[in-house]
Parts: structure tokens; C-alpha cells; sequence
């Protein structure tokens, strides 16, 4: 269990789940957390579980040694401009969760030389099982080791180059929205075949569940998995054939890249 004093700076959805995650994980006691939001009426829950709850940006930085910035884009500046008075060097180390601000944006508007770091998590962290990707600069192996620590609580954790983020949020946070569409499909074709819809959900959610964990456990390729449930002139084949036939590979790749272009443009 972590000893540090953590402050996520904006208790909206994913600040929460973050400071939710790390006490379910055990990584902080509640005490050791400090969320802030303007309405702090919306964090009762933490706030009844031990978590300092306040409305003061700067109070709670002082308070803490590891501040998990987790604002909208639209108004970091001026959240750092408020707080960055208030970072010490050799105390303080700043992990942003905020997509697109760059590590030396971070780095400028913090005003003191402190380990800057940027995560990017998906929604999934809400149950302990996000994929997070994370780079940073100016930070010690003890740093980096915190951090990935930290995430690690709260799923998988892998350390990329900074060129390589927008990339990782179209392939791990936006990817978890193509995986619904997916399931949603399996649902309303299960549907089509005969079962009602909560029994299609269930198979076809725990199905893609199950097939994850493979590829995860047995560190796999994707293609030795499905060798084993084809067999020859099968139902399995005919029916991978037949997505193919109709652009299933295709246009998930160019989905893919399209979202990456997007980001890329703005």
C-alpha cells in the first residue's frame, strides 16, 4: 500500500473512478486521497468511504505529494495556472490523464522542474480493468516505478514513446468503443437466431470476455486461437469467410485510422 498522498485534481468521471480504483485495489487508503470538484455534493460517496473531498485546487496540492490532473482539455491552462504556485521540487510529481496536452505544455506550465508524466486510460478503469498507456520526461526509475505501480492497480499498463499516444488512445480508449459495436452486433444476431436479448448479451459479452483472456494468458496470436475452433467445412469458417467477404477486417482497419486522422488534424 502506497504511502503518498495522492490529489486528483477534478473529480468528474474518470477522476473518481481513479480515486475509486486505487482504494478497491488497496494502493491508497481513503485517507491518503484528496478529490476536488467544484460541486464536492456529487462526491459524497467517496467523501462517506474517508476520501477528503474539497472545492480548493491549491489546498489539496499542498496537502499532497502526487497530483493526477484530471480536467477537461478546454481549461487545463488555466488549472495549472492556479496550481502550479503551489508545486515544489523534490515533493511533488504531476501525472496528467487529460488527452492531447502535450508532456512539455505540462512541463512549461508547471514552473517548477517536477516529474511530469501523461496516462492515457480507458473507461474500463472504472472496474479495475483499463488499458493504460503511459510516457513521461524528467522522471527517476523510482518515478516511473510509482506510477506504473499505480496504474497497474487498475489494469494493464504499458510505457510508450510520447509520439505514440494519439495512437493509444485510438487503439485503447476509443477501441473499447469498437468492441461494443461489435458485441452489440453478436447481440442483435444472436437475436436473429433465436435467443432473447439478455441471454444473447450475456454469451456474447462473457465470448469476447473469454476470448481476451486467451490472447492475454497465453500470449498468443490471435490466429492460433481461432485455428483451433475452425475445422474444416465448418459453421466457424463459413461464417469468418462470409464477414470477410463483406469488409469485417477492412473497414476496422480503416475505422481505426480514420479516428487516428482525426485527432491528428486537430
Amino acid at each position: 500500500m502506497s504511502t503518498k498522498k495522492i490529489a486528483v485534481i477534478g473529480g468528474g468521471n474518470l477522476g473518481t473512478a481513479i480515486a475509486e480504483g486505487l482504494i478497491k485495489s488497496r494502493f491508497s487508503r481513503p485517507e491518503d486521497l484528496i478529490v476536488t470538484r467544484r460541486n464536492t455534493a456529487s462526491l459524497k460517496n467517496l467523501s462517506q468511504k474517508g476520501v477528503e473531498v474539497t472545492s480548493d485546487n491549491r489546498a489539496a496540492v499542498r496537502s499532497a505529494e502526487v497530483i493526477i490532473l484530471a480536467v477537461k482539455p478546454y481549461n487545463y491552462h488555466e488549472i495549472l495556472r492556479e496550481i502550479s504556485p503551489d508545486f515544489q521540487q523534490g515533493k511533488h510529481l504531476l501525472i496528467s490523464v487529460i488527452t492531447g496536452v502535450l508532456l512539455k505544455d505540462l512541463t512549461a506550465h508547471s514552473g517548477v522542474a517536477i516529474p511530469v508524466f501523461r496516462a492515457m486510460p480507458n473507461t474500463a478503469i472504472a472496474i479495475q480493468e483499463s488499458m493504460t498507456c503511459i510516457s513521461y520526461n524528467k522522471a527517476s526509475a523510482e518515478d516511473i516505478n510509482y506510477v506504473t505501480d499505480l496504474f497497474a492497480k487498475l489494469g494493464e499498463v504499458v510505457v510508450i514513446d510520447e509520439k505514440l499516444m494519439d495512437a493509444a488512445t485510438v487503439l485503447g480508449a476509443c477501441g473499447t468503443a469498437y468492441a461494443m459495436r461489435y458485441i452489440r452486433a453478436n447481440i442483435q444476431g444472436g437475436i436473429e437466431i433465436g435467443f432473447d436479448a439478455a441471454t444473447a448479451s450475456l454469451i456474447a459479452a462473457q465470448t469476447v470476455k473469454g476470448a481476451a483472456e486467451l490472447l492475454l494468458q497465453r500470449k498468443t496470436h490471435p490466429e492460433q486461437e481461432i485455428d483451433k475452433v475452425t475445422t474444416p467445412k465448418g459453421c466457424t469458417i463459413a461464417g469468418l469467410n462470409e464477414m470477410e467477404h463483406q469488409g469485417f477486417s477492412s473497414s476496422l482497419i480503416k475505422g481505426i485510422a480514420t479516428s487516428y486522422q482525426k485527432i491528428a488534424r486537430d
